[in-house]
C-alpha cells in the first residue's frame, strides 16, 4: 500500500515548551489510522500541523513523497486534507446547507436548490439533520454531523476526525462508522482521533499512541487490546481501577440527609413531570438517550432554563419551594452545574486559568471583591491547579491553549470554589483521555466522602456503574426506573433507556 502522507521529525514548541517533539509518521492510502494519547500527548498540535491550522517550528511533511507547508486550512483543503474539529468550525447564523456548501457556493445561488442539494446529500450519509435549521439551533451532535458531511462533501483525499463520535447516539454512531468504511473503499485515508479505545480497536487498521508529545508506539490495531494502549498512553496500567469492576464489589454510600426532591416538573415537551431526589454524601447516576431530558432536568435545578410556568412542578431544596431564573441564586444555595459543552459555555476561553478561577469564586455567597490583587489570584490557581492537577506552563495560560481534559479541570475547579452543597456534574468525562478520566473520578468520590450531594449524567454505561450509588434511567423527560450498580446488568438499563 503506497504512502500518502509523511512526517519527518516534526515539532512544534511554544514559548520553549514542546507539544510535539522529532514526531515520524506514516498514513497510507486508503487506511484508517487511529491516533490516541492522553488529553496534553500533542494529538490536535500534530494534526492541526497537518491541516495547516499550525505552522510546525521544524521536521518535514511530505505528501504523496513531497514536502509540503501549508499557510492556512484552506490550502490544505485546496491539496485534499480536510479535518473535523473536535470543537465546531461552522457558522452559527447560517444554515446547515450555507455552512455545508460555505466558500464553494454556486454563482447562481437560489436557496430553494441548495436545501434539496444539501437534504439529498446527507440522505447519502444517513444523517438526519434538516438543511434548512440555522446551525445555532442544532444540538451538539447535530452540528458534528454537519461538520462531519462538510469534509466529505469536499472530496478530501485525507480526512482527519477528531473526537467525532463524542456526541453521537449508538445509532449515529453506527451510521458513521459505515461512512468511514465506504470513504476507504473509495481510497479516502483517516486519521481517527478518540478517546474510545474500543472504537479505534474496531475501526482502524493501524494505531499510533502519544506520550508527552513524543511517539511511542505505531502497531497494527489486530496486534494490540485495551490494556496494551492504556499501558502505552500512560506509562501505567489503569484499566482495573477504571472501569474494570464497573461498580461489583465496592460498597454503595448511605443515603444521607435529602438534599433536593424534584416532584412533577415539567418544561414543554422534553421534561415531563419527572420526580426523584438526591441525597448527601451520594453519587446518583443519571443514564438515558440523547434526547431522553438529563440535561434539561439538570439545567432547570441548577437555574440555567426554566421549567414551565404553569404546571411546571416543584423543586424542594431542604424541603424549601425554590425557583431559579438564573443560576446565581442557585450558586447562592449552593447548587452548581458543570456544564456538558465546557467551551460554550463553561469557561472564558480568552482569559487565563487563574482569571477563570476567579470569576468563578466571584459567584460564591461570599466571593469577596471584584478588585483582588494579582498575587492572591495566582495563589487561588495554584491551589487549585495542585488540587486538580491541572497540567499548564503557569496560571497565566489561556484556558483556550490547554487540552480538553485540562479545560474540563479548569471548569470544575471553578464551579467547586463555590463552595456547593450539590455538584451536577454533566458528561464530565466527554473528550477526555483514559489518564483525566480516572483523576475525575477520583475527583467526585471524594466529593460525595466529604459529603456532598452529587449527580451525573453520563451517555457511557460503564461510567455510570463505575460511579454511581444509585442509577436513575430516563427516557421522554421523566425517570422510569431506578437501579443499584452491584445488581444491576447494562442490558437491563439500556433496555429501560430504549423501552
Amino acid at each position: 500500500m503506497s504512502i500518502l502522507l509523511e512526517l519527518r521529525g516534526l515539532s512544534k514548541d511554544y514559548r520553549g515548551a514542546f507539544a510535539v517533539r522529532d514526531i515520524h509518521f506514516t498514513l497510507r492510502k486508503g487506511e484508517v489510522h487511529a491516533l490516541l494519547g492522553e488529553n496534553g500527548a500533542g494529538k490536535s498540535t500534530l494534526t492541526k500541523m497537518m491541516a495547516g491550522a499550525v505552522r510546525p517550528s521544524s521536521g518535514q511533511i511530505l505528501l504523496e513523497g513531497e514536502p509540503v507547508l501549508f499557510e492556512t486550512p484552506n490550502a490544505a483543503l485546496r491539496s485534499g486534507i480536510a479535518m473535523v474539529y473536535q470543537e465546531t468550525s461552522l457558522v452559527p447564523s447560517l444554515t446547515v446547507a450555507q455552512n455545508l456548501y460555505l466558500g464553494d457556493e454556486p454563482f447562481f445561488n437560489r436557496l430553494r436548490g441548495l436545501y434539496i442539494a444539501a437534504q439529498q446529500f446527507l440522505q447519502t450519509l444517513n444523517f438526519n439533520v434538516d438543511p434548512t435549521k440555522l446551525v445555532s439551533q442544532l444540538g451538539a451532535a447535530q452540528r458534528q454531523m454537519v461538520e462531519i458531511a462538510r469534509a466529505v462533501h469536499h472530496k478530501a483525499r485525507l480526512i482527519i476526525f477528531d473526537e467525532p463520535t463524542a456526541t453521537l447516539t449508538p445509532e449515529e454512531k453506527h451510521h458513521f462508522f459505515g461512512l468511514v468504511e465506504r470513504l476507504k473503499r473509495d481510497g479516502v485515508s483517516i486519521i481517527f482521533i478518540s478517546h474510545a479505545l474500543e472504537e479505534a480497536l474496531a475501526i482502524a487498521d493501524r494505531i499510533t499512541v502519544l506520550r508527552d508529545g513524543e511517539r511511542v508506539l505505531t502497531e497494527d490495531a489486530a496486534r494490540l487490546d485495551r490494556d496494551k494502549i492504556v499501558k502505552a498512553m500512560v506509562g501505567r496500567d489503569l484499566s482495573d481501577s477504571l472501569y474494570g469492576s464497573k461498580g461489583r464489589g465496592r460498597p454503595c454510600r448511605p443515603r444521607g440527609r435529602k438534599v433536593l426532591s424534584v416532584k412533577n416538573l415539567s418544561m414543554g415537551n422534553i421534561v415531563k413531570n419527572n420526580a426523584f431526589s438526591l441525597y448527601e454524601g451520594q453519587i446518583t447516576g443519571f443514564f438515558g438517550l440523547i434526547g431522553s431530558g438529563r440535561t434539561e432536568t439538570a439545567k432547570i435545578i441548577a437555574g440555567v432554563v426554566k421549567r414551565d410556568f404553569l404546571h411546571g412542578g416543584e423543586i424542594l431544596l431542604d424541603d424549601r419551594p425554590v425557583r431559579y431564573r438564573t443560576p446565581r441564586p442557585a450558586v447562592k444555595d449552593g447548587i452548581v452545574y458543570v456544564t456538558e459543552d465546557r467551551k460554550l459555555e463553561g469557561f472564558f476561553e480568552t482569559m487565563s486559568i487563574a482569571e477563570n478561577i476567579h470569576a468563578g469564586q466571584l459567584a460564591a455567597p461570599s466571593g469577596g471583591s471584584a478588585l483582588v490583587s494579582y498575587g492572591e489570584m495566582a495563589q487561588l490557581a495554584q491551589q487549585w491547579r495542585e488540587s486538580l492537577n491541572i497540567r499548564a506552563i503557569s496560571g497565566d495560560a489561556k484556558v483556550i491553549e490547554l487540552s480538553g481534559g485540562n479545560q474540563q479541570k479548569v471548569v470544575i475547579a471553578k464551579s467547586l470554589v463555590q463552595r456547593p452543597r450539590l455538584v451536577i456534574f454533566d458528561e464530565p468525562t466527554r473528550g477526555v483521555d483514559v489518564g483525566a478520566i480516572a483523576e475525575i473520578h477520583q475527583l467526585i468520590h471524594r466529593l460525595a466522602d466529604d459529603g456532598l450531594a452529587v449527580m451525573v449524567i453520563s451517555s457511557y454505561l460503564p461510567e455510570i456503574l463505575a460511579l454511581s450509588d444509585r442509577i436513575l434511567v430516563m427516557r421522554q423527560g421523566r425517570v422510569v426506573e431506578e437501579f443499584t450498580p452491584g445488581s444491576a446488568l447494562e442490558e437491563k438499563i439500556m433496555y429501560a433507556a430504549v423501552h
